[in-house]
């Protein structure tokens, strides 16, 4: 290779041959079954929203950086650009504040959010309102919250237009980057720089939210922001859920956990942080106290190893941090043949917010921790 090419150029041979071989990867696990989604990943080039990336080393974290002059490190740049992992995007004072996810998972999201149901809702009120002679407002309108590298969110955009895409983020050192590199790859959709938690009532009401974070509840402003039978699809207690509102004024929404696992940096809000149920995947001494459901563990109370690496199990436990000790909660797992996500769902009425178990007026129910 002779020289080094930009990290923000468009497109080259390196770069387009490595987004080809992720996306071959991700439509071999399942997923860009559906070719409009399969041409955003295709035609969206996730360098130019990721120009650098933090990796962990025994020393701390190193940054790499599609700018830089070594041959050698600008490829194992792009490497990690088109591998199909999350990558540590922003860091402030040796904490990780902001990713770029896993592209399978994102897109496994983004077909989560089935925004063609809403698509073909906006048909058929445009053609009722046509009938009616009044002006419709088309088109599947979305929230994201976590507008990170602005990867997603010209993921989005492609897909739906970028007038119909609103994406927020807590921090201007976020929210201004990402603006610049969407505008660098062709699309304008309203980032917002502001409290996520709080959603954004000046271009409500939305048919999707989508968050890219971790949340301890779902915030009653994205329900009361969503149009009837909008859907919310967010991570919580390492899984995600997919809502579907019912009643936006009475904030009423209810849905199932999705299959599959979900770690992400949790939802940061304004001066008083909402508190964060602990990593699931963290096994407590003996004589240490359950981080957040207030139950004391003594030595003779171990778990067993076979729960403790079980990730059923880590999801039970943090969903239902606020209700149940650890050991309730693996008599529960057990007695219930060690229920995958998918027997889980949530229900939100008003202020209200439960977990529940195969079914929502069933016995086993637990307030979410952040409700």
């Amino acid at each position: 290779m002779s020289g080094t090419p930009s990290g923000t150029e468009p497109d080259h041979e390196p770069t387009a041959a490595a987004r080809a071989e992720l996306i071959r990867q991700i439509r071999a696990g399942g997923h860009l079954g559906d070719p409009r989604w399969r041409a955003a990943f295709e035609e969206v080039p996730r360098h130019l929203f990721v120009p650098y990336y933090f990796v962990a080393t025994p020393r701390g974290y190193q940054r790499l950086s599609g700018s830089d002059p070594d041959p050698e490190r600008w490829e194992r740049w792009l490497e990690g650009v088109y591998t199909d992992g999350a990558l540590a995007t922003y860091m402030r004072d040796g904490e990780l504040v902001s990713t770029s996810s896993q592209p399978s998972l994102m897109a496994m999201m983004l077909e989560e959010l089935h925004v063609e149901e809403a698509e073909e809702a906006e048909e058929e009120a445009k053609e009722a309102a046509g009938r009616s002679g009044r002006s419709p407002d088309t088109g599947c309108r979305v929230l994201e919250i976590g507008t990170g590298s602005g990867y997603n969110a010209a993921l989005l955009s492609h897909r739906l237009g970028a007038e119909h895409v609103t994406t927020i983020d807590l921090d201007e050192e976020i929210t201004g980057p990402a603006r610049d590199r969407l505008a660098a790859a062709g699309h304008r959709p309203t980032v917002v720089t502001g409290d996520g938690a709080r959603g954004c009532p000046e271009r409500a009401p939305y048919d999707r939210i989508i968050a890219t974070c971790a949340l301890p509840a779902v915030p009653p402003a994205w329900i009361a922001q969503s149009a009837p039978g909008a859907l919310i699809l967010a991570p919580l207690a390492t899984g995600l859920i997919a809502l579907r509102v019912t009643d936006p004024d009475a904030v009423r929404a209810e849905g199932r956990f999705l299959p599959t696992p979900a770690y992400f940096v949790p939802l940061r809000t304004g001066p008083a942080p909402t508190a964060q149920p602990p990593r699931p995947d963290t096994p407590e001494q003996p004589g240490s106290s359950a981080a957040s459901d207030g139950h004391h563990r003594s030595p003779r109370h171990r778990l067993p190893r076979e729960a403790l690496r079980d990730d059923r199990f880590q999801f039970l436990r943090s969903l239902t941090a606020n209700t149940l000790s650890p050991e309730e909660a693996h008599t529960l797992w057990r007695r219930q043949n060690r229920p995958r996500r998918e027997r889980f769902g949530v229900t939100v009425h008003g202020a209200c917010q439960y977990a529940w178990l195969d079914s929502p007026e069933g016995p086993h129910r637990w307030v979410l921790p952040g409700s």
